[in-house]
């Protein structure tokens, strides 16, 4: 049975001290940390890079970073971040619809697991059944993706449904205005790795935050056997 991940988005903590921002959401239950790289061409937004991933991994050596490449070449940039420590490279099939085995296959050979995401207009069949088969972890934007604090897209949610039935044992991960609140919504569509940003770094009790949205997914998909 798939369980829950938790991966607090850093693009919502304080950026100024993002080693000791991620450090403190380990310590109250996060299991990966999503980072969020953006180009300035793919999405108009310019995040992060390999070298920003690279110190964050030094000082923080037990971290799992969940690498959202909202980039526009993403083969280009599969060598940097697997150097820099990034555990899970997630890119976007708009990004590689001609090649985006290939890139799986790239990702694979340096030695990180493969995540394909599709973006609220991109249907969910897209995602052949060879590419899900290939990629690790399947990803539905449930916002517009490049910029922070929209709304969530419950419409979205559609799609995990079908992804979920046609790949019951894979993670499926949703991004985009998630919290506590609608976590277990997101659960009952199928998805087990929850996205949040605001709703966990903006917490007064983010330990708490993060065991509601954990007990609403594993709840959630114990019900469904």
């Amino acid at each position: 049975m798939v369980k829950a991940v938790i991966s607090p988005s850093v693009l919502a903590s304080d950026l100024s001290n993002l080693a000791a921002e991620c450090r403190r959401m380990l310590a109250n239950g996060a299991d990966w940390l999503h980072m969020d790289v953006m180009d300035g061409h793919f999405v108009p937004n310019i995040t992060m890079g390999a070298p920003i991933l690279e110190h964050v991994k030094k000082n923080v050596p037990d971290i799992f970073m969940d690498c959202h490449m909202m980039v526009s070449d993403p083969a280009k940039w599969v060598p940097e971040v697997a150097k820099a420590g990034g555990k899970l490279y997630t890119f976007h099939y708009e990004a590689a619809t001609d090649d985006a085995a290939a890139v799986i296959s790239l990702i694979h050979e340096h030695g990180m697991l493969a995540g394909l995401a599709i973006s609220p207009h991109t249907p969910a069949d897209a995602i052949t059944d060879a590419l899900g088969a290939a990629a690790d972890l399947l990803l539905v934007m449930t916002v517009r993706p490049g910029q922070g604090g929209q709304k969530f897209m419950p419409e979205c949610l559609d799609k995990v449904r079908a992804l979920r039935a046609r790949f019951p044992d894979k993670h499926i991960q949703v991004d985009g205005g998630v919290g506590a609140g609608n976590a277990c919504q997101c659960a009952q569509a199928g998805s087990n790795v929850l996205v949040a940003g605001t709703a966990v770094f903006g917490s007064q009790d983010p330990k708490q935050t993060i065991a509601d949205m954990r007990k609403g997914v594993d709840d959630t998909f114990a019900a469904r056997k």
